[in-house]
């Protein structure tokens, strides 16, 4: 793991540097190419991040201005293009990428740490949502790799689905099981989260406990209408 400290962190100024690494282009044709070979399911993409990431890459001198193109009335067209210092940094960022794992944060994870909120009979019924949902997108995964395999895309150009599937694959392991160890009581889980949350709710104030009552009974209603859809 390294401590190196990068001018940027954001996936979408790798995205640039790579773009720009095979050619110059201007912004509309580096968002075009990201969509056509399917980036943005990897990379967050939008015209207004793009433009001011582009501003802080001409800052730090890693692109700079090739062209101003002019044709008739349209708007004015800026192509970029890679400067030798973006090129160092790209490779170099690549390889840190690629060699050192990092400490990321997973929304899930964090949910996962906070979950004595939550009774445990309610997240059993939101582990069935999500294991339907977990289904549901590791099959359009499948049916995306058929695509490319009728398609002939070399394997190279679809690492990154190998890798999400990979993910979804674990994540719906790991539901699984967590919700076959709460329907078993296995290790008390079920029994003694509950134990403990009635008693931390037994200690709170009186006062409130009409909204936190409406506030499941809302909450209870929400789940109901993901189940149905």
């Amino acid at each position: 793991m390294t401590d190196t400290k990068r001018p940027f962190s954001n996936p979408l100024a790798l995205a640039i540097l790579v773009l720009l690494f095979e050619r110059p282009m201007h912004p509309y044709e580096m968002a075009t190419t990201m969509r056509e070979r399917r980036k943005e399911s990897s990379i967050k993409l939008n015209y207004g991040s793009l433009y001011t990431v582009i501003e802080q890459l001409l800052r730090t001198e890693f692109i700079a201005v090739r062209e101003v193109l002019k044709e008739g009335k349209r708007p004015e067209k800026t192509i970029y293009e890679l400067t030798a210092a973006g090129e160092v940094e790209l490779i170099d960022w690549m390889r840190e990428l690629v060699s050192s794992p990092v400490k990321e944060y997973p929304v899930f994870e964090a949910a996962l740490s906070l979950l004595p909120v939550l009774p445990p009979a309610e997240v059993m019924d939101l582990l069935e949502i999500r294991l339907g949902l977990l289904q549901k997108t590791i099959e359009d995964i499948e049916a995306e790799e058929r695509l490319c395999r009728e398609m002939k895309l070399p394997r190279l150009f679809s690492l990154e689905t190998e890798y999400f599937k990979a993910m979804a694959l674990a994540e719906q392991k790991f539901s699984k099981d967590l919700l076959a160890d709460l329907r078993q009581d296995a290790g008390a889980l079920r029994s003694g989260w509950a134990k403990m949350r009635n008693q931390l709710l037994a200690a709170k104030p009186r006062t409130g406990k009409k909204q936190a009552r409406a506030a499941t009974i809302s909450g209870n209603k929400r789940n109901q209408k993901r189940k149905e859809q």
